[in-house]
């Protein structure tokens, strides 16, 4: 199994990244995890304490379970992946059955940050996106998605999303194989990466 790793700021442009990998691929023989998911189950907290729980410092995610998931894939066996609400700021009890394939795509804010997750990708990946650019990306979801309101967005981007940005996010680049800048759409890029892949899924056969 090929695994790859896609991180990059909120807002960067990752999921766009990884439907233009799809395009490429056969979609049949791809998995994509998303970190998202893997929030920790909070389920002693109230609604309000979970609000004010901090969702972009790496202790937010449970990278044990989504290390053991991966693992679990490459092994050749299923997972029941936790399916996350950002309405209710907990997961929703409910799972989706993943069957292994032949590439596994993880993506999300962090998965270039922890030291073990890095250990399972063959590929890492950073988009990467202007700051400005990320914060109007951010608005938008959020508030027509997943029911923020603006001064929410707002404060806490300064309080968390940005700060923490900079300590953990930015700094995992450096463990990047490739990076995607995604000022504009970058077919270049993902071209490029996209050969990549299939470049080492040609040596993995061999």
């Amino acid at each position: 199994m090929l695994t790859i790793g896609i991180a990059g700021g909120t807002g960067s442009g990752k999921t766009t990244v990884v439907n233009d990998i799809l395009k490429q691929l056969d979609s049949n023989s791809v998995n994509v995890l998303t970190q998202d998911n893997y929030y920790h189950y909070n389920p002693e907290l109230s609604f309000d304490e979970r609000v004010k729980l901090n969702y972009d410092h790496p202790r937010s995610i449970d990278f044990e379970l989504l290390i053991e998931h991966i693992k679990r894939l490459k092994a050749g066996l299923p997972i029941d992946e936790p399916i996350y609400s950002f309405i209710t700021h907990s997961r929703t009890g409910d799972f989706t059955l993943i069957q292994p394939r032949g590439i596994l795509i993880v993506e999300g804010i962090l998965v270039l940050a922890h030291p073990e997750l890095r250990k399972e990708f063959d590929v890492k990946v950073f988009v990467n996106a202007d700051s400005d650019e990320r914060l109007i990306r951010r608005i938008r979801r959020d508030t027509q998605e997943r029911g923020r309101d603006l001064e929410e967005v707002i404060q806490r981007y300064q309080t968390t999303l940005k700060p923490m940005h900079e300590e953990f996010i930015q700094p995992s680049m450096a463990y990047a194989d490739i990076i995607i800048p995604t000022m504009k759409k970058n077919t270049v890029a993902t071209d490029v990466l996209g050969s990549v892949i299939k470049n080492t899924l040609k040596q993995h056969s061999n």
